[in-house]
């Protein structure tokens, strides 16, 4: 917060503070949903992205760059798109869980259907940024990534809320979580209606993905990376430990980040890249090990 700090000390403490902030509020958001979604899905090498909301969100941008320009894609009002790209992200999931419903629920269904909806918003994305002009290319691809430094402060009010309720909502459901941990059978026994459960916890896993990409863009990899972190310096699954420990870590991971790209490397980089690097990365390590298992 006051490292270099020259000129307005008022305006740039306050432009940082809501950098600040939206660091913590994306942390908190990526993390919760990651460890829930982790839990859930029985597969600790997976990230709700897999359900195809960043490919959505990707998606969106180009297409409202191939309507509108890049000077009208500028020009849209920010609190319009941001609240319907959390609606159209969020629709998707319940489409996806809806029919699940109806019969016998099936988490590979369910993941499956994610991953070809993901493929097909990529390509969709694909043919249209094949489509637009070259100059306007340089605006989706500035979408692509995660930006901290672009963030409205009365956006940043809206996620801020939403993720607190989220977090709280996972707390209070930790040791439900636990209980799924054990396993479909183990949880039926003990008196879990695992369906309606698992529904609601994906559901609510879709609006905190939601609400971070909508507000500062696409991260992939944080969520793996900052929970396989938070496991091994907690040495545990027990969601009371893991939650807290996932939130902090991602915390840390971002504003330390955010810090050293800034002040100790002088810009050279945008974090949202260097996250995906590096998670990248992790997720490639864990996938090896796992297959050596």
């Amino acid at each position: 917060m006051f490292v270099g700090l020259r000129g307005n000390l008022a305006f740039a403490l306050e432009l940082r503070a809501v950098r600040l902030l939206a660091l913590v509020q994306v942390g908190v958001a990526i993390a919760v949903s990651t460890v829930v979604f982790q839990t859930v899905t029985a597969n600790w090498i997976l990230t709700p992205s897999i359900m195809g909301l960043d490919a959505l969100y990707l998606f969106c941008q180009t297409a409202l760059v191939f309507v509108f320009g890049g000077l009208g894609f500028a020009s849209l009002d920010p609190r319009l798109k941001f609240f319907g790209e959390v609606a159209l992200m969020t629709t998707l999931t319940l489409a996806l869980l809806l029919p699940m419903l109806r019969r016998r629920f099936d988490i590979g269904l369910l993941l499956l259907t994610g991953v070809v909806l993901g493929v097909l918003f990529r390509s969709l994305s694909t043919l249209l940024a094949r489509l637009i002009d070259p100059n306007e290319f340089a605006v989706v691809q500035a979408a692509s990534f995660a930006d901290f430094n672009a963030v409205r402060s009365d956006l940043l009010a809206v996620g801020l809320v939403l993720t607190s309720i989220g977090a709280v909502i996972a707390w209070r459901t930790r040791h439900t979580l636990d209980i799924l941990a054990l396993g479909a059978d183990s949880a039926v026994g003990l008196g879990v209606n695992r369906s309606r459960t698992v529904a609601a916890l994906l559901l609510l896993v879709a609006a905190l993905v939601a609400v971070s990409t909508a507000l500062v863009g696409p991260v992939t990899f944080l969520g793996l990376l900052v929970v396989a972190l938070a496991e091994r310096i907690v040495n545990s699954r027990r969601h009371p430990l893991l939650l807290p420990a996932a939130a902090l870590t991602a915390i840390i991971v971002l504003v330390g980040g955010q810090m050293l790209l800034q002040h100790g490397l002088g810009g050279v980089s945008t974090l949202g890249v260097v996250i995906e690097f590096v998670g990248g990365a992790v997720f490639l390590v864990m996938l090896l090990a796992a297959g050596k298992r």
